[in-house]
């Protein structure tokens, strides 16, 4: 199995009403991730890409240095946690990307971040 195939990532998201204003096509969502080191070497998340998709088709193309400015070690065993946001122009959207790391011997790899969905409550049947 390769490195890449040995980090997980899983995400659940949620809508956040307190702070969207439908009104004015403002939906906030959150996201709370988990990525797991299952191999057997320290690796480091260097750097993010993120496609967002909103429900008319739009997307949008987020890339950064780490996650909530931090480039996290994981430890074989490892997972690391953390949660961010983001806002679309509908009550219905996706999510989905990748993570730049390295492995101990600064080798690079990608990391998947599956396609997740970022809805409205009860807004599917």
């Amino acid at each position: 199995m390769s490195l890449e195939q040995q980090i997980t990532v899983s995400v659940d998201s949620f809508y956040l009403g307190a702070q969207s204003e439908p009104t004015e096509h403002r939906y906030v969502f959150a996201y709370c991730v988990n990525i797991t080191n299952n191999s057997n070497q320290q690796v480091q998340l260097l750097s993010r890409y993120w496609q967002i998709t909103d429900g008319n088709g739009k997307q949008t193309e987020v890339r950064g240095d780490g996650v909530i400015g931090v480039q996290p070690q994981l430890q074989p065993g490892e997972t690391y946690s953390y949660t961010s946001g983001a806002v679309l122009e509908t009550p219905l959207g996706s999510m989905q990307g990748y993570y730049e790391m390295i492995d101990q011997a600064k080798q690079p790899f990608r990391t998947a971040i599956p396609m997740f969905r970022l809805a409205m409550p009860n807004i599917l049947n």
